[in-house]
């Protein structure tokens, strides 16, 4: 059953709409927040709806948890690396900013490398730095006004100082003056205002975030809409919210799950603003769970997904591997050539560009890899030149022809 707004009940009269208000504020269901949306003081209901979708969250987490840890560990990297990037590109998209997966991907190989010889580091290489980390389950400070100012920094101020030096945080931590959003003319939602308010309401929404007594699952989720609501810097609010959003899930769930926000959101952006909307209007009088509802959704969309990618390469990685021995030419006592064949495949299903030559070369002389290579058909092999280096993965394509042909024979 969905869930009504109140701001919809205000419509049926005014008895109704107080007497809903009243029913909702005073059940035991009720969670209330030191925190006020305008005058009304926010709150959400731990109901069954919640309850439920928490619990399903829960569940798929444990099963990607499993499937996870079936991968082999190059692949694990390799698709840990292709959904970070995937969720930059994405978080960065949302809020109109332009950013390629080469760009991503070359900050990511920068981190890698450390390379000397560049005199100017990439693009967003604090960015890719910090959802880095998330894979590493590393600890970020998250419980004052000054941590939060430190992850920006760190995060987004290089960015935005290049894309408008006039959007630097020009208070004593925040911005100093008033910030609205607007869709054409029509203002959407108007930031917190003075800095003061900036300060007191962003304290009480992080004495939330770090309440142990309510579920870290609801926390993390009201805690991106009390910060997009206080709006404290003039422009990165969206995206320093979804890292947040993501470092948290990183703490809470698995890992990997923190790489799919962005992408889900992405997928569900009217329902994702219109949660914003509905919970902003006064008429719905500080009532976050219509929010908390559509961010739990979105949660557990971004699981399914998860799952979903998940079984499938898994699958066609034993698929491939099963059939391998038919429609290479190599020995089955070929031990060394079927270990890169391996690479290769998961390369093909989970990597970006492929597996680099450097690393195949730290477990396989160049000798044995060269001769191993060779053995290959040329349609089969990919070769890819990226950062002076060689990328190598398998055509799937010609792969299934090859076993279809094998399997007609």
């Amino acid at each position: 059953m969905s869930y009504k707004q109140l701001r919809k009940i205000k419509y049926q009269g005014d008895e109704a709409y107080q007497r809903a208000y009243e029913s909702r504020f005073c059940s035991e269901d009720c969670i209330k927040l030191d925190f006020f949306v305008g005058k009304n003081q926010a709150f959400f209901l731990f109901n069954a709806d919640v309850s439920r979708l928490a619990l399903k969250i829960c569940r798929l987490d444990k099963k990607i948890y499993q499937l996870a840890h079936q991968l082999p560990r190059i692949a694990s990297k390799q698709y840990a690396r292709k959904c970070l990037i995937d969720e930059i590109v994405l978080t960065n998209g949302i809020e109109g900013v332009h950013s390629s997966r080469k760009e991503i991907g070359e900050a990511l190989q920068e981190l890698a490398q450390q390379s000397a010889e560049k005199k100017k580091s990439p693009r967003f290489l604090s960015l890719v730095g910090k959802y880095n980390k998330l894979m590493t389950k590393e600890q970020i400070p998250m419980k004052t006004c000054e941590d939060i100012r430190a992850i920006y920094d760190e995060l987004l101020l290089d960015e935005i100082m290049a894309e408008d030096p006039n959007h630097r945080p020009d208070g004593v931590l925040f911005r100093k003056e008033a910030t609205h959003i607007y869709d054409g003319n029509r203002v959407l939602h108007s930031g917190l205002y003075p800095e003061t308010k900036i300060i007191q309401a962003l304290q009480q929404a992080l004495y939330f975030l770090n309440d142990d007594h309510v579920e870290p699952l609801l926390r993390i989720s009201l805690f991106h809409y009390l910060l997009e609501y206080i709006h404290p810097f003039y422009d990165g609010n969206g995206r320093l919210g979804r890292f947040i959003l993501s470092y948290c899930i990183s703490q809470n769930l698995e890992p990997l799950l923190a790489y799919r926000i962005s992408t889900t959101i992405k997928d569900n952006l009217t329902q994702y603003y219109k949660a914003f909307e509905d919970c902003n209007d006064p008429a719905n009088r500080g009532d976050l769970t219509p929010f908390l509802l559509m961010q739990l959704n979105m949660i557990l969309k971004a699981c399914q997904s998860l799952e979903q990618s998940l079984t499938e390469k898994l699958e066609r990685f034993e698929y491939y591997t099963e059939h391998l021995r038919h429609v290479l030419p190599a020995t089955e006592t070929d031990f060394e050539f079927f270990q890169i064949a391996s690479l290769l495949i998961q390369a093909s299903l989970f990597s970006e560009d492929g597996i680099a030559k450097t690393y195949l070369l730290e477990h396989f002389s160049n000798y044995i890899l060269n001769k191993k290579l060779s053995l290959i058909p040329k349609p089969l092999l990919c070769v890819k030149k990226k950062h002076k280096f060689n990328f190598y993965q398998f055509n799937l394509s010609v792969l299934d022809e090859m076993i279809s042909n094998s399997a007609q024979t």
